[in-house]
């Protein structure tokens, strides 16, 4: 079972989504009255569809997270879910991703890429226990010390994940990444490692769902816009913001600066542009302080009221480096920090250097969870994979500086 803190999390987050997404009080383009949200339960599905709310943003709909399946041909699709069916242990949530799913922009379809999945599972002890039995051959020497010593390496060392490359299953070559549910859920909503819910800023290919997952997601992908929107200016085009968004877990990532292709943010945009779409057009157009006009322009009101409470709703983690780059801010500066909450965010988003504030926040995040996994890779694919992973990788990156 989920622990039952990230559950407490979980039942707070539902209760109040349209809180933290959509804000209580919002002032609507078709008129300049303010509505408020309803906090009779009864009344709010009325609230919802009255104002227009889009019902993949509407906690309590049939259609919520919706905006997070993304088509692929039903061919592809098969082959993955056929994957997963030939494990064993029980596999909760699993999602494949990357150029081996949505082809990125330069890369040669003649050579195809290995497919990357993630694999969300309730106790990676048992799951590791059975897949060893299973599939040996997955593993490198790690096997030999069995599964307690695999889980103790999956779960203290990098950001959670233990990943097993370069493994054929129907003629198909596969990474997969084993996770816990309570470990994936934590990072999507509190932004703790960023690996994986930064990977989920990008379109993915759900393959196996879960309530808990779809929701903490929708926090993930609502305060990835948040971080993008505070970092942008009044007014810019969709592909900016969502070359913005998915360039955030690479902040901090030394693979970014040796190992991989310098123009991915990029590549990864262009040839996914319509997924990006269907992922986060909806939030943004729920958003109160921004319109998304025609030729794909956006305009977002930079009133300080927004922007802070923008601040205030980021994921823990961030907030909280956030809070501390500012506290460093005003020290040399030697101004005073209001002691009152609104004040103090408003502070913040007036202060010229907000955007290095959020950047400096997203490389302590991400940099060593980043590096220690990467490290990790070592021990869990053995040096002959390890080698020949790196050796392309640095092949991508050098075609890419010609």
């Amino acid at each position: 079972m989920i622990s039952s803190t990230v559950c407490r999390v979980l039942v707070s987050r539902t209760s109040q989504y349209s809180r933290n997404i959509l804000p209580v009080t919002r002032t609507y383009s078709s008129s300049a009255e303010q509505k408020t949200e309803p906090e009779n339960n009864a009344d709010k599905a009325n609230f919802f569809q009255r104002y227009k709310f889009n019902p993949s943003n509407i906690p309590d709909s049939p259609e919520f997270g919706t905006n997070q399946y993304i088509s692929i041909d039903e061919e592809v699709k098969q082959r993955l879910k056929n994957v997963l069916s030939s494990f064993h242990a029980p596999i909760r949530y699993s999602f494949a991703y990357g150029s081996g799913v949505f082809q990125q922009k330069g890369y040669d379809s003649k050579n195809q890429p290995m497919v990357d999945f993630i694999f969300g599972v309730t106790h990676p002890h048992h799951w590791h226990s059975l897949n060893i039995q299973q599939n040996p051959h997955h593993y490198s020497v790690v096997r030999q010390f069995g599964s307690n010593f695999t889980t103790l390496l999956q779960e203290k060392v990098g950001a959670g994940v233990y990943f097993n490359p370069y493994v054929e299953i129907d003629g198909m070559v596969i990474k997969y990444g084993v996770v816990s549910i309570d470990r994936l859920c934590k990072d999507l909503l509190d932004w703790e490692t960023l690996y994986l819910a930064g990977r989920m800023h990008k379109p993915v290919k759900i393959l196996r769902d879960d309530a808990r997952v779809r929701l903490a997601n929708q926090v993930n992908l609502t305060e990835a816009v948040r971080v993008a929107l505070l970092t942008l200016p009044s007014e810019f085009n969709e592909t900016e913001l969502y070359e913005r968004i998915a360039g955030i877990s690479y902040k901090g990532d030394f693979r970014m600066v040796i190992g991989e292709n310098p123009n991915k943010v990029k590549n990864i945009v262009n040839k996914q542009l319509p997924h990006f779409k269907r992922v986060y057009s909806h939030l943004l157009e729920d958003l109160p302080n921004v319109a998304v006009l025609e030729h794909g322009l956006v305009q977002q009101d930079k009133n300080p009221r927004y922007q802070s409470l923008m601040v205030q709703k980021l994921s823990k983690t961030l907030y909280q480096k956030v809070l501390m780059e500012h506290q460093r801010y005003t020290r040399v500066k030697g101004l005073k920090m209001p002691e009152d909450k609104d004040l103090l965010h408003q502070q913040i988003v007036g202060s010229p250097d907000l955007n290095k504030y959020i950047n400096r926040g997203l490389f302590e995040i991400i940099a060593w969870p980043a590096l220690t996994q990467s490290a990790k890779g070592i021990i869990t694919a053995g040096p002959t994979r390890t080698a020949r992973y790196t050796g392309e990788k640095l092949k991508k990156w050098w075609q890419a500086k010609k």
